[in-house]
């Protein structure tokens, strides 16, 4: 530590100063030894009115207290082998939470929730909530109440609210969040690239663990209604299709990626609406609010509809006049007879292409441009009425062939066959949920609206043509883009870039536990996962900064097991270190491999 003074118009202000290495970037460079600011003392003026030497009085207390740093690293510690822990002892105290915290204040998160709540006579911090509940999302996963009760498990004192005010910063957050989506934006393509070319949009969904969905109140033109007969939002915990056939009431979230795999913004709507209509509106939020520049917008099969291809590629324009493009995959057995037709013929041809190990693989392919025809819905000019309209588009056409997605299929379809030829025999062990899949290989089916068991009177039998028709096509995969230049390796390229958005639900649900929901009030969930969201945009910002060399898992590993133990009043032991954090000293210039460090260092550390 040392006494530093700088000199802006005319006023010369007093700081205590300390050097440091910060390694290099680049392999094999050396580092540089840099300067950070410990604290400001003030001006020289008004100091000279406290001492009569202001600059030597502070030179001498750096020195003191650097040779107090000195002493405190060449310290001994003598242990009480007889000690004894109380019931209430917990010394382990995580530090890895500073390296999400510092991407935080990178994105200047603190500053966001400080400027919203200025206006607001609030009797709780709301920065300091959403960071616990975005850094525990991360890190330590659990309830509003598990992580309010956990919070002492990080170094620094986490206080000043009480669980209720948790609960009340859900719904402040609620009203800021959109704006918060383009906060995160604007400020991390400052600190990582932000690739919008091409971006990738899906929906899933999170179920809640409850036996029954919101209902409703409606007013008399039949739209939700609040209690005081106000317009309102649908409620969104709502029975729908869920992926994995469970009977709870769910939401849905569409989510856009972009390029990189870094998540851009993030819609919610009730789990009983279909996902096609909702492309729409986050997109035209992201043209509004993020980018005016060309975007092709790439997504599954569930989003490939007449109105959202003319709604990108034939009415929405952006800057310079030009049409956003998109890329979707195109169901091969729920196409028409034309296309189906199409792929099963002649024209295919084979490359031999990279998969992501390595690995050489056969790419079986054909295209064409074809003339697709649209059957869309448009807007009147006052925005009252709505009517059809037929159009065509062209549209680059790719189909290809994979062994091993044939292979799946068959297999995948076996198991259903079989579950539907146990069903035909025993209908009562089956309902509409047990039975979902293989009931659509089962003729005269049909299921009770209230309990939805399997209704008796018909004759059930195994639907054969229907397993001949859908067997002609295994192994069978198409994709259509607006980019009619565009390569089948490309095409192929970019659409297997959703494997991403795929993997970013995954980490959701699994690593962040993130269902079952368990707030539930609209503002609650809409809080709730604004904390899920920011904390999938850290995680993936310190993935893009460790160049992604590392999966998810590992990084969080990393992170949750970067913890010290105190082992005296003053001094503390850290407990892990591994690859991760070897390049996260690289990454945010920091020395993590200290064995030992007393209280300040390690407060330093978090500091910066």
């Amino acid at each position: 530590m040392f006494l530093k003074t700088i000199t802006k118009k005319g006023v010369t202000r007093l700081y205590f100063y300390e050097s440091y290495y910060e390694p290099s970037k680049v392999k094999g460079e050396k580092g540089r030894i840099r300067q950070r600011s410990l604290k400001s003392l003030g001006s020289l003026d008004e100091l000279k009115k406290l001492y009569d030497d202001p600059i030597a009085h502070f030179t001498e207390i750096a020195k003191q207290r650097s040779k107090a740093q000195k002493d405190a690293s060449q310290a001994s510690i003598s242990i009480d082998l007889s000690s004894v822990m109380t019931e209430s002892e917990d010394c382990i105290k995580n530090v890895g939470y500073g390296i999400l915290k510092e991407i935080y204040k990178q994105l200047e998160l603190d500053i966001f929730w400080k400027n919203k709540a200025k206006k607001r006579n609030m009797q709780f911090d709301p920065d300091s909530i959403f960071r616990l509940l975005v850094i525990s999302r991360v890190l330590f996963p659990g309830s509003k109440k598990q992580t309010y009760e956990n919070r002492n498990i990080y170094f620094e004192r986490i206080e000043g609210f009480a669980l209720d005010d948790v609960y009340h910063a859900l719904s402040f957050i609620e009203e800021n969040q959109e704006d918060m989506q383009k906060w995160i934006f604007e400020h991390s393509v400052k600190i990582c690239g932000r690739d919008l070319s091409t971006t990738y949009f899906d929906c899933t969904n999170y179920y809640f663990d409850i036996g029954h969905s919101d209902l409703d109140t409606l007013g008399d033109d039949g739209n939700p209604v609040d209690r005081n007969g106000n317009k309102t939002a649908p409620k969104y915990r709502k029975r729908g299709p869920e992926k994995n056939h469970r009977p709870d009431p769910i939401v849905e979230m569409g989510l856009l990626m972009d390029k990189n795999g870094i998540p851009l913004a993030y819609d919610l709507f009730p789990g009983n609406e279909s996902e096609k209509v909702h492309m729409r509106p986050i997109v035209n939020r992201l043209k509004d609010e993020f980018t005016d520049m060309r975007v092709i917008f790439v997504a599954d099969r569930g989003l490939n509809t007449s109105d959202n291809i003319y709604y990108l590629n034939g009415d929405n324009k952006c800057d310079n006049n030009q049409r956003d493009g998109y890329v979707y995959g195109q169901s091969v057995r729920g196409a028409d007879e034309e296309f189906k037709k199409w792929v099963l013929g002649r024209g295919y041809h084979t490359d031999n292409l990279k998969d992501d190990e390595g690995n050489e693989i056969k790419f079986i392919h054909k295209s064409r441009i074809y003339p697709k025809k649209l059957n869309v819905n448009v807007t009147s000019a006052d925005g009252k009425h709505k009517k059809k309209k037929t159009v065509s588009v062209d549209q680059k056409q790719m189909a290809y062939y994979s062994e091993k997605y044939a292979k799946k299929q068959r297999r995948d379809r076996e198991i259903m066959v079989e579950r539907a030829k146990d069903l035909i025999r025993n209908p009562r062990k089956y309902d509409r949920v047990t039975s979902a899949g293989s009931a659509a290989y089962v003729q005269n089916i049909s299921f009770d609206r209230t309990t939805g068991e399997i209704m008796d009177g018909k004759e059930l039998s195994l639907n054969l043509p229907k397993i001949e028709e859908e067997s002609k096509y295994d192994g069978y995969y198409s994709i259509v883009t607006s980019e009619l230049n565009m390569k089948d390796y490309e095409m192929r390229e970019t659409y297997h870039g959703l494997g991403r958005i795929e993997e970013t639900f995954k980490i959701s649900k699994s690593d962040f536990d993130s269902r079952p929901v368990f707030v539930r009030t609209n503002e609650h969930i809409d809080g709730h996962f604004a904390t899920c969201f920011t904390a999938l945009v850290l995680i993936r910002i310190l993935q893009a900064k460790l160049q992604n060399k590392y999966p998810v898992g590992k990084m969080l590993q990393a992170l949750r097991k970067y913890s010290c133990i105190r082992i005296d009043a003053n001094t503390y032991q850290f407990v892990y270190f591994d690859e991760v954090l070897k390049s996260c000293e690289e990454a945010f210039g920091l020395k993590l491999d200290s064995k030992y460090r007393n209280r300040l260092q390690i407060r330093r550390m978090l500091k910066y």
